[in-house]
């Protein structure tokens, strides 16, 4: 097995994001904010609004991720779980699987959509969203949920995190020259709605910024398939 050098621990009973070096990533683009997890100050909020999700997870032999990515959460996902599964519409999932084969860690990833997940019934004990939620239209979440809720096992987990937009959050992604509004279509209130009509809620953390006193800038939801 090839080694690669990793940065990141888990330590004090607090989720810690384990990351590959940034070149070792692959199957992503000039578009993909891989590389703001690796930036000072940004970085950290990046980092942190992963490991928040993480911290929610229990563990167990299968978890899917919707939107996965470059994989950034698989380190962890493969120390938690048996199985590591994901699906995302990225035409370039086989070279994101080869990236991390190579590590070891033989994920199942396929392409496609939250709307229609290509698994069968009750067969994750987990189904993780990090920031895709929020780029649903309200119309389109319920269908989401209800295929998240035929994925999971009876007593399973939906883990997902979303932005709390604020004039703060708005002005740092135009000054990384993006326009949310282009983006984003869902409030974390039409995701977290959406959630409680097919799911159970377990708890809602709201993650903070530099300054506390701007409110919270992300989300994390925690929901469960009621047995």
């Amino acid at each position: 097995m090839k080694k690669v050098e990793e940065t990141g621990i888990r330590e004090k009973g607090r989720a810690k994001l384990r990351l590959l070096p940034l070149s070792h990533y692959r199957g992503i683009d000039s578009g993909d904010p891989i590389r703001f997890y690796f930036w000072p100050v940004l970085g950290s909020l990046y980092r942190r609004r992963v490991e928040l999700c993480l911290e929610e997870l229990c563990g167990g032999e299968k978890i899917l991720e919707v939107g996965f990515g470059s994989g950034i959460t698989f380190l962890n996902l493969a120390q938690l779980y048996g199985t590591v599964c994901g699906v995302d519409p990225n035409p370039l999932v086989g070279d994101v699987r080869a990236a991390f084969a190579s590590v070891g860690i033989h994920a199942h990833l396929l392409r496609g959509s939250v709307l229609e997940i290509p698994y069968q019934d009750s067969c994750f004990d987990a189904v993780l969203l990090i920031s895709i939620l929020e780029h649903l239209k309200p119309n389109e979440l319920d269908r989401a949920f209800a295929e998240i809720r035929r994925v999971l096992r009876q007593g399973g987990q939906a883990v997902y995190g979303v932005p709390v937009e604020r004039p703060f959050m708005v002005m740092m992604f135009r000054l990384l020259g993006y326009n949310i509004r282009r983006h984003h279509f869902s409030t974390q209130k039409d995701v977290a709605d959406a959630a409680g009509r097919f799911l159970t809620k377990v708890r809602i953390t709201p993650m903070y910024g530099i300054h506390r006193l701007l409110g919270a800038v992300y989300e994390v939801g925690h929901f469960r398939k009621a047995v």
